[in-house]
């Protein structure tokens, strides 16, 4: 079972000026209920109740909303960059942490989206292709890999995909679309830096 960790913000809508609308909605069963009495108008009484009833429902709970986007929020470019990390994930002191600080610091500066799958179960390159192909599927426009399985099939994946950009920690590839890596102190500043030059480019 893959798992997909993202980093993303979305909008959020402005406040619904309910009140005016409750007041309104009860004038109206009000009204429903009222002209609507005696033993033949009951049951159409009922159905009316009962509709405005649900209408005022599907309102108070998000059915329209009202007001501007929130200008806090955080738009996003239509760009993924994604990493492939062993099972423990981009937690603190792991290989990959470094690696994730510097795609959030691309986030930051280019508004890319990040997002990272961790390959569970075996750590081997033939456990993990699958989880480097769902990240095709997805169509992530940078992968970036951490972890010797991983840079593995990463390093292999990126010949049969000329179009996307690769980032691989102490790999030893050499192509046009993959960018090795190395760790220590700067590999932060390295991932950022390659994840904006990726993005630049798919503006260009």
């Amino acid at each position: 079972m893959k798992t997909v960790k993202t980093r993303r913000t979305w909008r959020q809508a402005g406040e619904r000026p309910e009140s005016g609308r409750a007041a309104r909605l009860g004038r109206s069963l009000a009204v429903a209920a009222g002209s609507l009495r005696g033993r033949a108008g009951w049951a159409a009484g009922s159905a009316a109740v009962l509709v405005l009833g649900l209408v005022a429902v599907w309102l108070f709970l998000g059915g329209e909303k009202s007001g501007p986007p929130d200008p806090r929020a955080r738009q996003y470019k239509e760009f993924d960059a994604c990493l492939l990390t062993d099972d423990k994930g981009i937690l603190a002191g792991t290989p990959a942490a470094p690696v994730w600080e510097g795609m959030q610091q691309a986030s930051q500066d280019t508004r890319a989206r990040v997002n990272y799958v961790p390959v569970m179960g075996e750590q081997s390159a033939e456990n993990a292709r699958p989880f480097f192909n769902s990240l095709m599927q997805r169509q992530c426009d940078v992968v970036l890999a951490v972890g010797t399985p991983q840079v593995e099939v990463t390093e292999a994946g990126a010949k049969q995909h000329p179009k996307v950009r690769f980032v691989v920690v102490d790999g030893a590839e050499k192509a046009g679309n993959v960018t090795v890596a190395k760790s220590g102190d700067g590999l932060k500043e390295t991932v950022a830096e390659a994840i904006r030059q990726a993005v630049k480019a798919s503006e260009g």
